[in-house]
C-alpha cells in the first residue's frame, strides 16, 4: 500500500509516517518504481502498535525500544507512566478547581483575576507566615468563595494560619457550610477538630447544626467537646450529657457549666440538666473534687431549683463538699430573699 493510503486506514497523517521513518521507527518494506514508499501488511501491523503504545502516553523513544529490545520489560516503565499520569491529572485537577474559584468570584476585570490568583498561590506557600500574610492582607475588594476559605482551613496545620483563615471565613459572604460539614466527616481527626472549631465560629446553618450534633459523639474527645459547647450555645440539647461530662473531666468545665445555665433559661431543659447533674454526683461519690465541680455548675442554673440537692450536699460526708455546699446554700438563699 501507498503512503496516503496507509494514512488513511490507520487514522496517521502521511507526515508523521514520514516521521516514523525518518526515525527508524516504521520504515516501509519497499519503494515503487517511481520512489513512493509501499508498506507491506506486516509494515502496518506495526504502525498500529506503535500508535497503540503511544496512546498509553510512551514517547517514540521508549515506543522505539519496546518494540526492538526483547530484553524490554514494561512493568517499569508502566509503573512510572501511572506515577506520571496521576501527577498530570492532579495538576490539571489543581488548575480546574483554581479556574472555578476565580469563575466564582465573579471577577469584573483582569486585575481582579490576578489578585485572586496572588491569594491562592500565597495559600499554596510552603510558609506558614506567607499563608497567613496572604490571608490577612486580602483587600476588602477581592471576593473568593466562601468554599476556597474552607476547603484551605481544613488543610491548615499551622494554628495561626487556621485562626486567620477562621476569621476570614467569618467575614465572608458565604460560610462555607457544605465543605466544613464534608470535614467532620473525615477521618481524620486533625481535619475533623478544625471543621468543628470553624463551624463554631462561623457557620449557622441547618446542616452545620446537624454535624454538631452527630459530633457530640465523635471518638475524640476534643471534637466532642468543641461540638458540645458550639451546639449548646445554639440551643442544642443533645449537648448536655457531654457538657456534664466535660464538668465531670474538668475540661473547660467553666464554659460548660455556663451552657448548661443558658440552656436551662428553657423550661422543658431545666430538669433534664438538674438531673443529669445529680446523676453525676451520684456515680462520683469518691472524688471530691469532681463533686465540687459539679456543685459549682449547679450554682450556676437560673432559678432556685438546685437549692434542695445543694441542702442535701451540706450534710455530705467528705467535709470539703458540706462546706462548698454550705457556703453555696447561703448565697443561693441571700440572692433569693433579695431576688
Amino acid at each position: 500500500m501507498l503512503i496516503g493510503e496507509v494514512a488513511r486506514q490507520a487514522g496517521v497523517s502521511t507526515r508523521m509516517l514520514r516521521h516514523y521513518d525518518a526515525l527508524g521507527l516504521v520504515r516501509p518494506t519497499g519503494r515503487t518504481v517511481g520512489g513512493y514508499r509501499e508498506y507491506s501488511a506486516e509494515d502496518v501491523r506495526r504502525i498500529f502498535h506503535v500508535e497503540s503504545l503511544r496512546s498509553l502516553g510512551l514517547s517514540l523513544k521508549q515506543v522505539g525500544r519496546a518494540l526492538e529490545d526483547p530484553a524490554f520489560t514494561p512493568s517499569a516503565l508502566v509503573s512510572d507512566l501511572i506515577r506520571w499520569t496521576e501527577d498530570r491529572v492532579a495538576r490539571e485537577q489543581e488548575l480546574l478547581e483554581r479556574l472555578r474559584t476565580i469563575d466564582a468570584s465573579a471577577p469584573p476585570g483582569w486585575q481582579e483575576v490576578l489578585r485572586i490568583v496572588e491569594l491562592l498561590q500565597g495559600l499554596d506557600s510552603t510558609s506558614a507566615a506567607r499563608r497567613q500574610q496572604a490571608v490577612l492582607a486580602r483587600p476588602d475588594d477581592v471576593t473568593v468563595p466562601a468554599e476556597v476559605l474552607a476547603g484551605a482551613l481544613l488543610a491548615e496545620s499551622d494554628p495561626n494560619v487556621a485562626g486567620a483563615l477562621r476569621w476570614a471565613l467569618a467575614r465572608s459572604d458565604g460560610d462555607g457550610g457544605a465543605t466544613l460539614v464534608a470535614g467532620m466527616r473525615s477521618d481524620d481527626v486533625a481535619i475533623r477538630r478544625r471543621a468543628v472549631l470553624a463551624i463554631a465560629e462561623a457557620s449557622e446553618s441547618p446542616a452545620a447544626t446537624a454535624a454538631l450534633t452527630d459530633a457530640v459523639g465523635d471518638p475524640d474527645a476534643t471534637v466532642r467537646r468543641h461540638a458540645a459547647l458550639a451546639l449548646g450555645r445554639r440551643g442544642g440539647t443533645a449537648a448536655v450529657p457531654t457538657l456534664v461530662a466535660m464538668v465531670v473531666e474538668g475540661a473547660s468545665d467553666v464554659d460548660a457549666a455556663e451552657v448548661l445555665a443558658a440552656l436551662s433559661q428553657d423550661p422543658g431543659c431545666a430538669a433534664r440538666v438538674m438531673t443529669a447533674l445529680e446523676d453525676a454526683l451520684g456515680e462520683h461519690t469518691a472524688d471530691s473534687a469532681v463533686r465540687i465541680r459539679l456543685i459549682q455548675a449547679l450554682v450556676e442554673l437560673p432559678g432556685a431549683g438546685a437549692l434542695p440537692l445543694l441542702r442535701r450536699l451540706a450534710h455530705d460526708d467528705d467535709r470539703s463538699v458540706a462546706l462548698v455546699a454550705s457556703a453555696f446554700v447561703g448565697l443561693l438563699e441571700e440572692r433569693a430573699v433579695s431576688g
